[in-house]
């Protein structure tokens, strides 16, 4: 096989739109890297699973497989469930090589196609009949992001956030999660409506819409209705955007020429953090097993693997 093969690794979702946006993506990375062999699947909610991809590219001949995680932060699902799926298919095929790329992370390429979905909100804003032309200097932008339960990857957000206001030239910045950490949606407008901005901004830091990103949409309008005297705006969450396809081409490079690596400094599985010391040093293992592969594929068909599971439920999940 003369092409590299690579495996794009996504989380998954019930949301067949959110599937299509997934795969809208894959083909934008296809297309920038033309000379690889490309499999997409997904770690839990949807097929092709990713040990489905891993096997459809060593049926084609792949020995040394480029598996890129389609995920914004490393929290759990990237520092556990992904190494394990990536260790598990090695253990079954000796023959084949698996290199596990990092998260996309702030990244410059990111922030520019944040940027630019905020500004087109804000434009969308000012041509409305209804809004009018309010300074960045009165605005406030609220980045919400997903809601680990890795104090880590939650920071990112108030990074992200302070990088776009104070580089966009925002007013103020406030930050919220969809899940499992706080403050959450409908809490952090309230808290951000009482600033004294005329105009908040709503972002949801997301690659693919999906249960979470509608759910913080529907909050937001719910909010709008709350404070009538300010301006309330739905931002797009980052999708296909140019930009975001040009850095998950970057990681693939980065895999195949180097050792990536992630930020290990904070990380509560390695490093005695504050409030998390029990969690060193844990077992790098897959939590996901009893929804791998359930839910839709691409077409919006239900899977299932007609056995009973216990369910349990994540912040993180869609």
């Amino acid at each position: 096989m003369d092409k590299k093969a690579v495996m794009v690794c996504g989380h998954g979702s019930r949301d067949p739109e959110a599937l299509r946006e997934f795969e809208l993506v894959g083909a934008g990375i296809r297309a920038r890297l033309p000379d690889c062999d490309i499999e997409t699947g997904y770690l839990e909610f949807a097929r092709p699973m990713i040990r489905d991809g891993l096997e459809a590219l060593r049926q084609r001949g792949a020995r040394r497989i480029l598996a890129l995680p389609g995920m914004l932060f490393a929290a759990s699902h990237v520092k556990n469930d992904l190494p394990w799926e990536v260790n598990s298919f090695m253990e079954a095929h000796p023959g084949v090589e698996v290199r596990l790329g990092r998260d996309l992370a702030i990244d410059g390429k990111l922030l520019e196609a944040a940027a630019d979905r905020i500004a087109a909100a804000e434009l969308a804003a000012a041509n409305s009949s209804t809004g009018g032309r309010i300074a960045r200097s009165d605005t406030l932008l609220l980045v919400i992001g997903r809601g680990t339960s890795d104090p880590d990857a939650n920071s990112n957000v108030a990074k992200l956030a302070r990088m776009l206001s104070e580089g966009m030239g925002f007013g103020w910045a406030e930050i919220g999660f969809s899940g499992t950490a706080h403050p959450r949606v409908g809490p952090a407008i309230e808290r951000a409506a009482r600033l004294g901005f005329g105009r908040i901004v709503v972002f949801p830091y997301f690659l693919f819409t999906g249960i979470l990103v509608k759910r913080i949409y529907s909050e937001t309008d719910a909010a709008a209705a709350l404070f009538p005297e300010i301006e309330i705006v739905k931002a797009g969450y980052l999708r296909d955007h140019p930009l975001v396809l040009d850095a998950f081409a970057d990681r693939v490079v980065e895999i195949d020429g180097g050792t990536p690596t992630m930020n290990c400094q904070l990380c509560k599985y390695r490093t005695q953090i504050v409030g998390y010391g029990d969690e060193v040093g844990a077992v790098q293992a897959g939590h996901h097993h009893h929804v791998a592969g359930i839910g839709t594929d691409v077409d919006g068909h239900h899977h299932g693997d007609g056995h009973h599971h216990h369910h349990h439920h994540h912040g993180e999940a869609e």
